[in-house]
């Protein structure tokens, strides 16, 4: 029987290869946003980036969570997920307690 060469060997042609899975952008996606929202809570920045920063911390914290869910599986890499999930949540509370210690 010949063998089928679009299909690699090691799945069925219904399940996504590993590195092509949406999984694999999570990561970095977690860090680039972590990066984004951490940048933030610079005061010579916060005036410019604070609404920016509050949503990034906020979708870098459930990108990174899911990051390191799929890194858990062997799929992608825990230290950038996890960096990315701390950086977002620093970026988020960062941007709560600002906004927190403006109501007072």
């Amino acid at each position: 029987m010949p063998s089928d060469t679009t299909t690699p060997s090691n799945t069925s042609p219904g399940t996504p290869n590993t590195p092509d899975t949406p999984a694999t952008l999570l990561t970095p996606t977690a860090l680039t946003l972590g990066t984004l929202a951490t940048a933030g809570t610079v005061p010579a920045l916060m005036l410019v980036l604070f609404p920016w920063s509050a949503l990034a911390g906020a979708f870098a914290l459930t990108a990174g969570a899911a990051a390191v869910h799929y890194a858990r599986q062997g799929i992608g890499r825990m230290w950038p997920a996890v960096t990315g999930t701390a950086l977002g949540a620093v970026g988020f509370i960062g941007s709560v307690s600002w906004l927190w210690a403006l109501g007072a």
